[in-house]
């Protein structure tokens, strides 16, 4: 089920947190629970049996881990667990990609069962072994209700596309948590924005995006090029935030309080404050449970850029089974390690220092998202030549004109706005200035009803995230 459908946003919604409001505190798990299932069921009824495994093989291993008082037994049992969840990974997500790599090394034509990848199974084995590894640091104490586990692992507004919530961060809260008219307003709010940024400025700008990268690199030229790098870096943002956003929203509404995904990564001015700032749920739980057990940045230089390395190598992966992913995962980590080796990201200096250190951001970045779109690191490899002049026999088929209209130009100028924190507190305004906080009803009301609007006139438009 897409959070962007009109059964999601006009059936599905309004009677879980109809039901939820008005339920007995000791029951809103349960529902929560059964709502979970039946959200992840709608679209996937046959791959629940796998979550369901993942769910009882993480309850079992903590609470052996936990009661264990044998630290190579606790470290045994670890180790297993951890390799249970990553197996349920590797052959649902990697399958395929390793047997085409093996046949195409070896001149072979292996023939298996073509594997399809359960939605968000990225996200939702991430969180269990986040599970899994605070509960050997004793950070948490083993769940010992199953429910309660299950919800954690199951529970639907980040279930298939994040954030990625931590244990730690949120084990508390399922327990114990409460629902005001504060967090109610302030989710649904939270939700429209959301909402508005997918279906009014992702899909619009992924017009554009899918207009050009459908075609072959030879049948457009660099101005054409760079509209669709710069389209697909702006529709990728307002996609995934969006989500995130529209998942913060609905857990507030539950009580819970997820912490944030994006902080405005576009205006970053280095490659590492961006990962600061891009996805940040992944970038965290990296270095929390990768990153820092491979000795961070407490050793070596060497060793610390080699960790940096494996850290972004295992980025890309984790995005996807394909060498596109891998280059895009390379690519950040090679500026990464530049960056702390040199300093780069701790310079300061003036406006023009600063304003280069952005263009320099910008322009690594937008290069690395053509990577991350590229159906394949040949068509990749063609279409940054073509950016920059290196296509000598290109020969444009359209004008420019053809692929972008007023509508999207416009969604362009708005996207290109809304990427810089002007309207960071929209929705925080304070009581007592009642006229612009009736204004930012009214607006949000009104992109509420284009939002229902345009999901209404469009055909399916699952978000970018949810093949990871």
């Amino acid at each position: 089920m897409l959070f962007s459908s009109m059964t999601f946003v006009y059936i599905f919604m309004p009677v879980v947190c109809c039901l939820y409001i008005l339920a007995r505190n000791d029951v809103r798990n349960y529902l929560l629970l059964i709502a979970s299932i039946i959200f992840y069921a709608w679209g996937e009824p046959s791959y629940l049996a796998i979550m369901i495994a993942t769910i009882l093989v993480n309850y079992i291993g903590a609470n052996y881990i936990y009661r264990s008082k044998n630290d190579r037994h606790r470290k045994q049992i670890l180790y297993l667990s951890v390799l249970v969840n990553l197996g349920f990974l590797f052959y649902f997500k990697y399958f395929n990609f390793v047997i085409d790599n093996i046949n195409g090394i070896f001149d072979m034509d292996a023939k298996f069962i073509d594997v399809i990848m359960p939605i968000g199974i990225s996200f939702y084995t991430f969180q269990a072994m986040s599970y899994l590894i605070d509960v050997y640091r004793r950070e948490v104490p083993a769940q010992r209700d199953l429910c309660k586990l299950a919800l954690y692992i199951t529970l639907f507004p980040q279930l298939v596309a994040g954030p990625i919530v931590k244990y730690h961060d949120i084990a508390e809260q399922i327990d114990k948590r409460s629902v005001t008219f504060e967090k109610v307003s302030y989710g649904i709010k939270r939700f429209i924005i959301g909402l508005a940024k997918k279906m009014l400025l992702a899909n619009t700008l992924g017009a554009v995006a899918d207009k050009i990268f459908s075609q072959p690199v030879e049948q457009f030229d660099v101005s054409t090029a760079w509209l669709g790098a710069i389209a697909y870096s702006l529709q990728l943002y307002y996609d995934f935030s969006g989500y995130s956003d529209m998942a913060i929203g609905l857990g507030m509404i539950f009580g819970f309080k997820f912490l944030e995904n994006f902080n405005y990564p576009y205006i970053s001015k280095s490659i590492t404050e961006f990962w600061r700032r891009w996805h940040i749920s992944l970038s965290t739980w990296f270095k929390e449970y990768l990153y820092i057990p491979l000795g961070g940045n407490r050793i070596s230089s060497s060793r610390t850029y080699l960790n940096l390395f494996i850290v972004f190598l295992a980025t890309g992966f984790w995005h996807g089974a394909s060498w596109n992913f891998i280059f895009w995962g390379l690519w950040h980590g090679i500026f990464i390690i530049f960056e702390k080796a040199s300093g780069w990201h701790n310079k300061n200096g003036g406006i023009l220092l600063a304003a280069a250190h952005h263009v320099y951001t910008i322009l690594i970045f937008v290069l690395g998202w053509v990577m991350f779109r590229a159906d394949t690191m040949g068509y990749a490899w063609n279409y940054l030549k073509n950016m920059f002049g290196g296509m000598s026999n290109t020969q444009s088929l359209y004008e420019i004109a053809y692929y972008i209209d007023n509508i999207e130009i416009m969604a362009f100028l708005v996207a290109t706005f809304c990427a810089m924190p002007f309207c960071k507190n929209m929705i925080n305004i304070k009581y007592e200035y009642k006229v612009m906080r009736t204004l930012v009803n009214i607006w949000l009301i009104i992109l509420f009803v284009l939002s229902s609007a345009t999901i209404a006139a469009s055909t399916y438009n699952p978000f970018i995230y949810f093949r990871f």
